[in-house]
């Protein structure tokens, strides 16, 4: 998929984790400046210098190759990372064992095991259909979003942008998305834990938007709206900013991000995506909660799930599915950032004018 005769430089996993501080140890070194090698940027204007330069910053691009290429990197992240979500969500809803009472699932290989015995392969991918259907759009949107964020704070096109500045871009794209994620992650919860528990209520993703509208109307389609807010914003701004900084770290000299290798554009996203779940568990472990609760049971919202969570379960059980989140983490966003360069290159290719 990427063009034939291009120069590929592969990083050996072995060295990935101390290049990272070398290069960060160059950049503090060289006052504010991002150095690559023998490549240190010639000396700029005082202002220029106080900037963090980006090697080679890509251009803005059309909003509708962005569209289309942030959609095929979301579904490409759906199909590497579902059956790991689904653990992460089962983890995170299980009721607390009554006295006498063993604990339903005892941590994320238990979890898999019981789900592979009891469901087979397709319980993992249960609730799949809620999100492939909203990810095309959210992620667009997403990336779109990343874009214009970045557009609004360049006074030029030729305009690098600081670190802080692409983490404020990256916020605006997590505010985008709300509006496609919340009711996506409230129908995918609801169908991952009816398949856990057994009590079927729901025959789908289109019938439980049916009874949910007629029970609550479109509150209960977008119940968690705040949480999810406060889970997209800082770990959206996460996400972006990260890539963008391993994308320069790992550029080789001489070359453009348009250049990175498939290795390091997996590397890239994979670490983006640890770093936004970093941000992200608390509220979402909050968010999975509320949105699976029986209506009325938090009528003060997340702040009854937090003060109920910290007091039966302690202040660890904000990280319920860790290692289910960890786990899935890295591929699935190694995937999506994968897909989205590579439709990218596609799209570049086949209307480089549009």
């Amino acid at each position: 998929m990427f063009p034939p005769g291009r120069q590929t430089h592969d990083v050996p996993s072995c060295n990935c984790v101390t290049l990272i501080p070398v290069r960060i140890f160059k950049w503090v070194k060289g006052g504010g400046r991002v150095t690559v090698g023998q490549e240190d940027f010639d000396d700029q204007t005082s202002k220029s210098e106080k900037k963090i330069k980006m090697s080679k910053q890509q251009k803005p691009i059309s909003p509708l190759k962005n569209f289309f290429a942030g959609g095929f990197g979301g579904v490409c992240l759906v199909f590497a990372g579902h059956p790991l979500d689904t653990i992460k969500v089962r983890l995170q809803t299980q009721p607390k064992p009554k006295p006498g009472e063993t604990v339903l699932y005892k941590g994320t290989f238990d979890c898999f095991k019981k789900t592979l015995a009891k469901e087979g392969l397709k319980g993992l991918y249960k609730g799949m259909a809620a999100p492939i259907i909203g990810v095309t759009p959210m992620f667009a949107v997403c990336f779109f979003g990343f874009g214009l964020g970045k557009k609004l704070q360049q006074k030029s096109p030729d305009d690098i942008l600081t670190y802080p500045q692409l983490f404020a871009a990256g916020m605006l794209s997590g505010v985008f998305t709300t509006a496609i994620m919340t009711p996506g992650e409230r129908i995918k919860c609801l169908l991952q834990i009816q398949a856990s528990t057994g009590n079927v209520k729901y025959n789908g993703p289109m019938d439980c938007v049916k009874q949910l509208y007629r029970e609550s109307g479109i509150r209960g389609i977008y119940k968690g709206t705040a949480l999810t807010l406060m889970r997209d914003v800082p770990a959206s701004g996460m996400y972006f900013m990260t890539y963008e900084w391993l994308k320069t770290l790992l550029t080789p000299p001489g070359k453009s991000h348009n250049e990175l290798s498939i290795p390091s554009i997996l590397f890239a996203g994979g670490m983006a995506g640890i770093f936004n779940w970093a941000v992200a568990i608390p509220p979402d472990v909050l968010k999975s909660r509320f949105q699976t609760a029986p209506e009325g049971k938090y009528p003060n919202g997340f702040r009854d799930v937090l003060r109920e969570l910290i007091r039966e379960e302690g202040v660890a059980s904000l990280y319920k599915g860790f290692n289910a989140v960890m786990l899935r983490a890295f591929p699935a966003n190694a995937a999506c950032f994968l897909g989205f360069e590579c439709a990218m290159k596609f799209l570049n290719w086949l209307a480089p004018d549009l």
